[in-house]
């Protein structure tokens, strides 16, 4: 399909490379082995770290060479934008840099943290609305005032063209790869990184994956045309942006070869992982790539493979969340429900099964109005910390074989 409209260039992202200059406000990132994910995909697994940028994301890079190119056009001295957190920090730290200032709208409802990082780097904040286009609504009406300018999150060549400068650095660090996988969101991202290789290396396999409850590209690419979801809910706020544009859906109709998705607890488990094997804290965004090399939607047996890891702005509460998630999955967290008569020393009793076995007992309930318990009977629930679900299964055998009914009520 033919598209109207100004895309991006190979010489865009080399411009974009000699704008970013300034290692103070965007470094170039490392490159680190990971033998543990070598070892679960089959393949030989090169991470790329851009969590480890200074905002912690690579935001700053297309903000500042969009905020530099309108310095080059002459008339600004203010920029404005919408964000709930990687966006923001990245325009307010560029503008800061580049000596303009910076509004940026954010929902009432953001990260405290990530308002804080926003006005640490010298933004103006602006909390509207509950969601991300209130936010955005609000923004685009104080673009009327003179000398003020727009950045978009991701529909504007100077931010995709900027964003491409990480493929520069990919393909230069390891051209021996053969597959790099990227997160989308809203698509600017991996815009400017398939450019780059479409250029470099037509060869090496680029694949973008969606965390499932946000996906729009398959149905988009699918269509022809961007497709908008109403709302979205993953624990991958990065990149639910819910839609991309027509810019962002061109670049990936040429240049890039697969789209796959995710599922919050696939990202889950990728965050735990990451943290366990390669002590790296990585929100959900950006544990996205590895999530999808450690699915069954991507095989990377044999190949050298780069996942992204493009964030690592982690919100404290959605750690907690994630963790309590993984390890449930994992039955490190177990959660038993078991029938007793009501009388003393029952809950006494099956507690010291539990304690036999070296698990902790982290709490306890004691319920004595379910609809399905006989006169004189009661549950006690209990909520167990083990070693993982070996464990588990022998806990809840011993259970049994001592006479009580006990159910995993974890799911």
């Amino acid at each position: 399909m033919t598209r109207q409209f100004e895309s991006v260039t190979f010489a865009d992202i080399e411009a974009a490379r000699d704008r970013l200059d300034d290692e103070s406000v965007v470094k170039r990132t490392p490159i680190e082995r990971s033998t543990s994910l070598d070892d679960l995909t089959g393949g030989e697994v090169h991470l790329k770290m851009e969590h480890l940028q200074w905002t912690g994301s690579f935001k700053t890079r297309g903000a500042y060479n969009k905020i530099e190119r309108c310095l080059e056009d002459g008339g600004v001295d203010r920029v404005v934008a919408a964000s709930a957190g990687n966006h923001a920090q990245g325009v307010a730290l560029a503008a800061t840099t580049l000596g303009v200032g910076s509004t940026i709208v954010m929902p009432k409802g953001a990260p405290q943290a990530k308002v804080d990082a926003t006005r640490g780097y010298g933004a103006d904040v602006e909390l509207v609305g509950t969601d991300f286009q209130a936010a955005m609504d609000h923004a685009t009406d104080l673009v009327g005032d003179e000398g003020t300018e727009f950045v978009h999150a991701y529909d504007d060549p100077a931010i995709v063209a900027g964003q491409g400068t990480l493929g520069l650095e990919m393909y230069e660090d390891l051209p021996a790869v053969d597959t790099v996988v990227v997160p989308i969101g809203g698509g600017g991202l991996i815009s400017g990184i398939a450019t780059a290789f479409a250029e470099l290396a037509p060869e090496i396999r680029i694949v973008g994956v969606q965390a499932a409850d946000a996906a729009t590209v398959p149905e988009s690419l699918e269509k022809g045309d961007p497709v908008t979801l109403d709302s979205v809910n993953t624990i991958a706020d990065g990149i639910a942006t819910g839609g991309v544009s027509e810019l962002t859906l061109s670049l990936i109709e040429s240049h890039v070869d697969e789209v796959v998705t995710v599922t919050d607890g696939e990202i889950a488990r990728a965050i735990l992982l990451l943290l366990e094997r390669a002590k790296q804290v990585v929100e959900g965004a950006g544990a996205a790539s590895v999530a999808a090399i450690l699915s069954d939607d991507l095989d990377v047996t044999g190949e050298t493979v780069m996942p992204l890891l493009c964030g690592g702005n982690l919100d404290m509460t959605m750690l907690q969340t994630v963790l309590v998630h993984a390890l449930t999955d994992r039955e490190q967290l177990l959660r038993l429900r078991v029938r007793i008569t009501d009388r003393p020393g029952k809950m006494e009793e099956v507690s010291g099964i539990i304690a036999e076995h070296g698990a902790n007992i982290q709490t306890v309930r004691h319920d004595r109005s379910a609809p399905e318990l006989d006169v004189g009977e009661a549950t006690l629930v209990f909520q167990v910390e083990t070693s993982g679900s070996a464990q588990s299964r022998v806990i809840i055998r011993s259970i049994r074989d001592r006479g009580y009914e006990v159910t995993h009520v974890n799911a």
